[in-house]
């Protein structure tokens, strides 16, 4: 899914992973959601995404289960591609690299929030409609 060519991260890079994702990408961001979840959390710079990702992650894993299912493919494709880029500490800036590690994470998972933001509305209707019944 991530290229070895070093590739600047902006939108049309975004929607190229986003295009790469298959099933088993899925997965393997729904099995890492523990290490995603620190990695956000402690980073600094992603912390503000706590709760949204934590939101992503119930979408995510819902849809695996087969519990909800009214949202597109990129949708599920972009929170799996924004995890795993997220994951990964060699991506486009590296993530040991003191005060610029996260800069792309941030943008990434930026890139996705903007593009499945309405899917995101949806869904967390569904989770209050669904705890009102």
């Amino acid at each position: 899914m991530f290229s070895k060519k070093k590739k600047e991260v902006n939108e049309e890079y975004f929607k190229e992973g986003v295009v790469s994702v298959d099933e088993g990408d899925v997965e393997l961001a729904a099995e890492s959601q523990e290490e995603v979840a620190d990695k956000i959390i402690n980073s600094g710079m992603l912390k503000k995404y706590t709760e949204i990702g934590k939101l992503m992650y119930a979408m995510l894993n819902d849809y695996r289960k087969g519990i909800y299912k009214d949202v597109p493919w990129f949708t599920i494709a972009a929170i799996a591609f924004s995890f795993l880029y997220i994951l990964n500490p060699l991506d486009v800036v590296p993530d040991f690299i003191p005060g610029l590690g996260y800069i792309d994470d941030f943008a990434i998972i930026t890139f996705a929030i903007r593009f499945i933001e309405s899917d995101i509305h949806k869904y967390l209707d569904y989770k209050l409609d669904e705890t009102k019944d």
